[in-house]
């Protein structure tokens, strides 16, 4: 690698505050917020929106759609123009 064109590679904090998950990991983000991690360190920390421990996807946690109403609706809609 060249020196002096990439950006700075370091550990750091990736939080979900919605789902109470954390986990260290090395990036070239930044951020002004700190915290200290299990190992004693102080690390830079990100608060994102959601991750897989959150997620819906990833949990197995659906929600309930009213699909009942949505099939009717769709046949209804179609049957009109089979006649």
């Amino acid at each position: 690698m060249k020196p002096g064109i990439h950006p700075d590679y370091h550990p750091v904090v990736y939080r979900d505050r919605s789902a109470g998950f954390a986990f260290l990991t090395r990036s070239t983000a930044t951020s002004d917020k700190t915290v200290e991690w299990e190992d004693g360190n102080t690390y830079p920390v990100i608060d994102v929106e959601i991750s897989a421990a959150g997620h819906p996807f990833w949990t197995g946690k659906k929600r309930l759609l009213d699909t009942a109403g949505r099939v009717e609706k769709f046949r209804a809609k179609y049957a009109r123009k089979a006649r």
